[in-house]
């Protein structure tokens, strides 16, 4: 699969995701500084969750380049080449975390789904994780999916 068809042509990219706890909706450049604030204070819990010790990510970035880090994440989601959602606590509306929703590549799997939350929000970890687990099996149109399993 390249990127071209990462998803098909036809296949409506789901907008949102409600739940009890929180609210999936597209990360841009309007989540910056909430965003920001949410990922810097958890930079360590971020490697530590599963799925991310092999990442780059996170690494220092200043406020500016992660508005630029957001735009191109819009523009993948615009171009249908990635999926990143901003998670929003419920009621409040704190950014507490993201998913993202990417290529792999790889033979095995059609996508690579990634998530974190924020270090004080980390009771909402495995929730997050089963939720987008079973959206992504019900209403996105891939064959399989590598998602790290969280331990429990």
């Amino acid at each position: 699969m390249n990127h071209e068809d990462f998803v098909p042509p036809d296949f409506a990219v789901p907008a949102r995701l409600e739940t009890e706890l929180f609210t999936l909706e597209p990360l841009g450049p309007e989540h910056n500084e909430p965003d920001y604030d949410a990922w810097t204070s958890s930079q360590e819990h971020i490697r530590a969750t599963p799925g991310w010790r092999e990442s780059s990510w996170p690494r220092a970035m200043t406020l500016d380049e992660n508005r630029t880090d957001l735009e191109r994440h819009a523009d993948d989601f615009r171009k249908r080449t990635g999926f990143t959602y901003t998670v929003l606590d419920r009621p409040s509306g704190e950014v507490v975390g993201c998913v993202y929703i990417y290529p792999v590549r790889d033979s095995e799997h059609d996508a690579r789904v990634l998530s974190w939350v924020r270090a004080s929000r980390a009771d909402l970890d495995v929730p997050l994780w089963r939720s987008v687990g079973d959206w992504i099996a019900a209403e996105w149109p891939f064959r399989s999916v590598e998602y790290a399993e969280r331990p429990g």
